[in-house]
């Protein structure tokens, strides 16, 4: 954790810091949200290995993730501002690009390859983001280990997935 003088905000800033990440969080979830509107009935048709999740947990889980992620974010602006983390809330922003892209990947575009190589670059791009928060906040960079850990899951399942329909998934 770093010995640096943690940034001074009023509540009423904390508040707004904490809406906005929570809101920036919340775009990239409506992003791949879109791009999942109609996946329900193409994640139905596919060939799943039988430890896949059903489909109605997919959401709660990544609201939750969501959530957890914003706060871990707003910890780290909150307790050292743009100034001092602004590399590891450029990770966080560019890993929360990369979480919208593979819903288009995979449900959209049906590219279960390119769904899966962007996948492990995101995994790696939340490693970076938890070793970068956990230097300025540590709870921060705990806040984000279900969301590793969901990832990391997800991981599995993309190259299952991909590898049981190859003709649907190219």
């Amino acid at each position: 954790m770093s010995a640096a003088i943690p940034v001074r905000r009023s509540a009423r800033a904390q508040a707004i810091g904490l809406v906005g990440w929570l809101l920036l969080t919340f775009v990239a979830a409506a992003a791949g949200a879109f791009a999942s509107a109609s996946a329900g009935a193409f994640y139905q048709q596919l060939s799943r290995p039988d430890w896949s999740p059903p489909a109605w947990l997919f959401g709660p889980a990544w609201t939750v993730l969501y959530v957890l992620m914003g706060i871990a974010a707003w910890l780290v602006w909150r307790r050292h501002g743009f100034r001092r983390a602004g590399t590891a809330l450029t990770l966080y922003v560019v890993q929360l690009a990369l979480n919208a892209l593979w819903t288009w990947l995979f449900f959209v575009w049906h590219q279960g390859g390119l769904a899966f190589a962007e996948i492990i670059m995101l995994w790696a791009l939340i490693v970076a983001t938890m070793v970068a928060f956990a230097r300025l906040h540590a709870l921060a960079a705990l806040l984000l280990l279900p969301y590793l850990a969901w990832v990391s899951f997800a991981c599995a399942l993309t190259l299952a997935t991909w590898q049981r329909n190859p003709a649907i998934l190219g």
